[in-house]
């Protein structure tokens, strides 16, 4: 494939305008949500190319792919407290950051699980998709959904409850893949 655009360009392209989405979420105006809904779905879209382009042009790399799950870690994360920095006086007590707060730490620290997952070839993150050939990933073209919407308070209260339990269900797969590959060692040295 004869193009100067690298899997790694998009990559980072992603992460720009991840990050650019919750800048306009932070702004908290209906304008601004609509602005940062557009610019996630370019974002969610360029998540989608750069791993398409890798293995179009034969330029899959495991530092690019934990570069990818990096990008999507940082950018979802920086989204959801974006929205609720931009929600902050939508909430009781400050309540909205302190959602968004959970939620982007959440969707890191569950990103970073993924990472750890593949790093250790425990789980490839690929295989970590959903049913119907759905990747759990695909679930945030619904944030964008919402905000454009004006329904951001429900993204925010659905991401802070849904990311935590995403953690939750990475430990627990993290924990029986270590079990697992425990036993499986001390059969053979048993055997």
């Amino acid at each position: 494939m004869g193009t100067a655009v690298r899997p790694n360009h998009l990559t980072t392209a992603r992460l720009l305008t991840g990050v650019a989405a919750a800048i306009a979420f932070a702004a908290g105006t209906p304008g601004w949500s609509l602005a940062g809904a557009a610019i996630l779905v370019v974002s969610l879209l360029l998540d989608r190319a750069d791993g398409v382009l890798a293995r179009l042009s034969g330029q899959t790399s495991r530092a690019g792919h934990l570069y990818d799950l990096f990008a999507d870690g940082a950018s979802n994360a920086a989204v959801f407290i974006g929205i609720g920095i931009g929600l902050a006086g939508s909430f009781p007590a400050g309540w909205g950051l302190a959602l968004g707060l959970i939620a982007g730490v959440a969707v890191a620290a569950a990103e970073g699980l993924v990472v750890y997952l593949d790093a250790t070839r425990l789980q490839k993150s690929s295989d970590l998709g959903g049913r119907w050939g759905i990747d759990p990933d695909d679930a945030m073209f619904l944030v964008p959904l919402g905000m454009a919407l004006g329904w951001g308070k429900a993204v925010l209260l659905a991401a802070a409850f849904g990311a935590p339990l995403a953690v939750i269900v990475l430990a627990a797969l993290l924990v029986g893949r270590r079990r697992q590959l425990r036993q499986n060692r001390f059969a053979e040295t048993d055997g």
